[in-house]
This record gives C-alpha cells, structure tokens and sequence, in this order.
C-alpha cells in the first residue's frame, strides 16, 4: 500500500487563526488538539504567490523535502510559529521504499530539523515526524507511537487528509466505524445495552 503525506501539523488553533481568511485551506483534525493543514498546489500559490516546486533527485540531507520550500513559505510558517510551534511534514513510501522528512519552527526560526529518513531502521521515536511531532508538544498515549497517536495514519493521501477536513471528521471516526461494524457483525442479541437513549441510535 502507498502512502503520501504534504502537510503543517500544529495546534487547531493557532492553523484556525492563521487560515482563517484562506480559500484554499482546509484544516483535518488531529487528536489532541492539533490539526492538519494539507499543502496543496492551490495553498501553496495562495500563500506565496507563485506556485509550488519540486525536487527532482530522491531526498536527501540537502535537500529533504520533495516540495521545495521557498524563502516565502518559509518565512510564513517562521512567522505562525510566533503564536507556537509549526511542523511542515512529509511522506511518501510506495512497495516498502520512501522516504519522510520533517521541520520544526519556533518563535519565528527553525527550532528543529530539517530531517530525513528513507531506511527507518533507528528508534521509532527518532523517526522525522514522530520526532518533530514530539516537539510541537504531542504526548504519549495507547497507540504506538505520535504518529498514530495523533491519527496520522487515517488517511492515506492529501485528497483523503482534504475529505476529512471538508466533512468535518473526527480523528477518532475510524475507530468509531470500526466499533460500530464489530456490533453490527456480533448481532444485537449478544450485545450489552447501548448507553444513550434510542433516538441516538437512529430507532424511531
């Protein structure tokens, strides 16, 4: 399976306060109270004018990001991490090759990174993402790592990350389909009783 991710990852408040008045944005909800901010061709012109470049060799310790960070994109995100810490993180693995790469901006200049990874064999913590998640602040939790604990791998793609943003979705609302397939599959007859009154379950 393939995945890809291009995206800023901070708290769900400061990317509403910086996004508010953007056409191009939209913003996906993470656990904890972060949100991601998908980059996109369009978000990228929007914000610096001009559109967006990319690398033409595989990633490296010079160049880590497949998309080019231009001085004016660059500078935007230095100037939102005044309010808090901004991550720009990238992925893309195909067949078990890829590569993810990640930076951290803080008060205004780079705090962390830039990183890449495209062997993954070292401590899990010190991948690039979990690492630079680990720096906005994201905390432990019963997932395995701050990947998945802030729900980074429910959507595989930009276009799935710009559907759960449009529809308003939830990190948790995998899970919550899978909860809700597994009673349906064990039949109601062996279930407990469901809290919350009937209505919520959609019975008349």
């Amino acid at each position: 399976m393939s995945y890809q991710l291009s995206a800023v990852v901070a708290d769900v408040e400061l990317l509403r306060e910086q996004t508010a008045e953007l056409d191009h944005a939209v913003l996906a909800a993470l656990r904890q109270d972060f949100a991601l901010l998908p980059v996109t061709p369009q978000l990228v012109q929007e914000l610096t004018g001009a559109l967006p470049d990319f690398a033409t060799d595989e990633p490296s310790a010079e160049q880590p990001f497949q998309l080019l960070l231009s001085p004016a994109l660059t500078e935007l995100l230095a100037r939102w991490s005044r309010r808090g810490p901004v991550a720009y993180l990238e992925a893309e693995f195909a067949g078990g090759l890829g590569h993810q790469a990640a930076v951290v901006w803080l008060g205004g200049e780079v705090s962390w990174g830039p990183r890449v990874d495209r062997l993954l064999d070292g401590p899990r913590a010190e991948w690039p993402i979990n690492a630079a998640l680990a720096r906005l602040g994201a905390e432990p939790g019963p997932w395995i790592d701050p990947f998945a604990e802030l729900g980074l791998h429910l959507e595989r793609h930009t276009d799935g990350w710009l559907v759960h943003g449009r529809r308003g979705l939830s990190a948790d609302y995998w899970d919550e389909l899978a909860e809700e397939w597994e009673y349906r599959q064990s039949g109601e007859e062996q279930q407990p009783e469901r809290p919350g009154s009937v209505g919520d379950w959609g019975i008349p």
